[in-house]
């Protein structure tokens, strides 16, 4: 079971994905907690990290948690991710391992991970999602 933390920006109907170097699949931001760390503490650091952006923990409110057959690994390896949203300072731009930011919708299911199409289900039911 990998755990991991990730950050739901949605802005009109759009949801900000991210790609890694070397990659050609679109995830959420976020990433693996460390040791003794909480969910926030791990989307503070990770967003901090990937995106260049100050999260505010005051404002990460849970949005839920899903699993899914992680992206890449042999089957059976199950990814566990809990959603937040949060408010944040500056304007988010790839950094770290991070490659390229793009907003998605829907429409871009077939250039994303599982766990995001299944995460991408659930805001479109919720009507978040384009």
């Amino acid at each position: 079971m990998i755990d991991k933390v990730a950050w739901l920006y949605l802005k009109d109907g759009r949801v900000l994905g991210t790609r890694s170097a070397g990659n050609d699949t679109f995830y959420l931001p976020g990433g693996k907690r460390e040791p003794g760390e909480t969910d926030v503490e791990t989307l503070v650091r990770e967003i901090r990290e990937e995106l260049s952006v100050e999260i505010d923990a005051s404002s990460a409110r849970y949005a839920g948690t899903f699993e899914a057959q992680a992206h890449g690994k042999p089957p059976g390896v199950t990814l566990r991710m809990a959603c937040y949203t949060a408010s944040f300072e500056g304007e988010p731009v790839a950094s770290a391992e991070i490659a390229e930011i793009a907003w998605l919708t829907s429409a871009d299911a077939d250039r994303v991970s599982d766990m995001a199409r299944i995460v991408f289900a659930h805001l479109r039911e919720r009507g978040e999602l384009s």
